[in-house]
């Protein structure tokens, strides 16, 4: 699962990175602008993605702390990011973030931050971390988080009936505190933030697939079909048929895909 996990990492990070808003990186680059050291901490860092992006924007010395569950993929995200940049430093730490998590994790940090992951967390995650974030004074980052938006060029008469399916099983328990937020993350998550005093801010950062980028576009076409086969098993005969028809069109080079994400900070 871990080399499958960061495969599917490393396809989509240039796609995260062009479609993160620079507005709202902005925001929290101004917030801590003050600090001679950022206290970090990055929820499901996976490969450390996000540590890598964010790290040469803050100008300041930093400390970070990166969770994830899977040890194969902090040794690699400890690896990739050894060298990122001068007074960077990352130290790992193991957990499963579908447990409640301790208030420790938070003590001292001035920025909390997760990229792909809200609309996988339920809504007590969220208010959690929200009033861990207040308790200690940090603001929050959250980047490419799904919003149920996905369009393809050329049209299948079938994208909508798969989409929607796919938009069902993101509501699913990932085994994150319960039941997913999924397209909804980033309202219930401005919600959270909202109540426990915070200035929330939005933008659109939408992935812009071009067809060039097959092999992502593949891995892409692939889950969405495995995951609508999940939650309408009766129906795989036509998702089967529209996932060949998708991959034909990227095979054949004209295949353009949007997926929505919206970036949210929340400043403190």
């Amino acid at each position: 699962m871990g080399d499958e996990l960061s495969r599917w990492l490393a396809l989509r990070e240039s796609a995260d990175f062009a479609a993160r808003s620079k507005s709202i990186t902005g925001l929290i680059v101004k917030r801590l602008g003050d600090l001679r050291a950022v206290r970090a901490l990055d929820l499901g860092t996976g490969t450390g993605s996000n540590i890598r992006y964010l790290a040469s924007r803050l100008n300041a010395d930093q400390q970070w702390v990166a969770i994830d569950k899977d040890p194969g993929l902090l040794a690699e995200a400890a690896e990739r990011c050894a060298s990122i940049a001068p007074g960077v430093q990352i130290r790992t730490r193991q957990l499963d973030l579908g447990a409640t998590l301790p208030s420790d994790l938070f003590d001292e940090r001035h920025l909390v931050t997760a990229s792909a992951l809200l609309d996988l967390v339920s809504h007590s995650w969220l208010d959690n971390v929200a009033t861990e974030c207040r308790r200690v004074g940090a603001s929050a980052l959250f980047t490419i988080i799904y919003n149920g938006w996905n369009e393809c060029a050329p049209r299948d008469p079938e994208d909508d009936r798969v989409f929607a399916l796919f938009n069902q099983h993101q509501l699913t328990d990932k085994g994150l505190g319960g039941a997913a937020a999924g397209p909804r993350g980033t309202d219930i998550a401005r919600d959270a933030f909202t109540r426990a005093g915070f200035d929330v801010r939005v933008d659109s950062s939408n992935w812009h697939i071009t067809p060039d980028v097959r092999a992502f576009q593949t891995e892409l076409i692939a889950g969405w079909a495995y995951a609508a086969a999940e939650i309408a098993p009766l129906e795989r005969p036509m998702i089967d048929a529209w996932k060949a028809r998708r991959l034909a069109h990227v095979n054949a080079g004209h295949s353009i895909i949007i997926v929505g994400h919206y970036d949210l900070a929340a400043i403190w």
